[in-house]
């Protein structure tokens, strides 16, 4: 599955933070379906969308 990267967040955010499942909670109220993944190569938090293929709409 493809995935689109809306926002990206440094994983040493401070304590008790969670800006990237905040950002992400605001998407899923804006009815998108947006979830945090970790992405350890970059040491970051990025919410993410599935990303619709020319496959998927047939």
């Amino acid at each position: 599955m493809r995935r689109t990267v809306l926002e990206q967040f440094p994983a040493g955010g401070p304590r008790g933070s969670w800006p990237a499942e905040e950002f992400a909670r605001a998407r899923r109220d804006e009815g998108l379906a947006a979830e945090v993944v970790m992405d350890l190569e970059s040491d970051a938090f990025l919410v993410v969308v599935p990303q619709r293929t020319a496959d998927a709409m047939v």
